[in-house]
């Protein structure tokens, strides 16, 4: 099968091309500690990579500046991921919390 995600997918195409590109190169697909491990080392390659693209940011000798896109998008193929080996519907999760959230009482500190 090729790979191939449509134009203007959306979350729950994401989350389908994940688990078919997963399936395909042989990835892990049941190992949901070890997902959120990788999950967590992308989380910080993002971090990196946006202190070393911010104003204060600095980098050793040696050290590239990061590319912001593309750790974001590494941490959106682990979310995917994730989601997919705990069959949560990213969408719906999103607009059930996000339901709950419109009932809070948000406060700045």
């Amino acid at each position: 099968m090729t790979l191939e995600l449509k134009p203007l997918p959306t979350l729950a195409d994401l989350q389908k091309y994940v688990a078919q590109m997963k399936q395909e190169r042989g990835f892990n697909t049941t190992d949901k500690f070890y997902e959120c491990c990788l999950f967590a080392e992308e989380c910080g390659e993002l971090i990196s990579a946006v202190r070393k693209n911010s104003k204060h940011g600095s980098i050793g000798s040696g050290s590239t500046i990061g590319n912001v896109s593309e750790e974001l998008a590494d941490v959106l193929i682990y979310l995917c991921s994730i989601a997919n080996m705990h069959n949560i519907d990213l969408e719906a999760a999103f607009r059930a919390k996000e339901e709950k959230n419109k009932q809070r009482i948000w406060k700045r500190l």
